[in-house]
């Protein structure tokens, strides 16, 4: 698969207990991404943040929270990150979700375990 020079950065915002049909939303999202066709997705998993409620979400030992900021990136064309939109739209109940405009120097993948000697 190759992209375009030009590509589309995807980022979901969510926390990490939203659900969709009892699995976790990220990892849920993933896997419609990968259905898709989309080029790939990383889950990133915040120790800090809030969001539209102003609530703190931390990893700090005395303030154990079980929803941590996840944001989910994705990139590919334009034209398939807006095809994917409508999924996330429909199932994305809080969060905020940002499109922009990426330069892709390059999109490979190695052969074996990607050491190249």
């Amino acid at each position: 698969m190759t992209l375009p020079e030009e590509g589309c950065l995807l980022r979901v915002f969510i926390g990490e207990s939203d659900r969709h049909n009892g699995k976790p939303l990220y990892e849920w999202l993933v896997l419609q991404a990968r259905e898709q066709g989309l080029a790939g997705a990383t889950v990133l998993r915040g120790i800090e943040g809030f969001g539209a409620h102003s609530r703190l979400h931390t990893a700090k030992i005395l303030r154990l929270s079980e929803d941590l900021p996840i944001v989910l990136e994705i990139v590919d064309s334009r034209e398939k990150i807006d095809a994917f939109l409508p999924t996330v739209d429909r199932t994305v109940g809080e969060g905020l979700v940002t499109l922009e405009k990426v330069a892709v120097r390059f999109y490979r993948a190695g052969a074996g375990s990607g050491s190249t000697g």
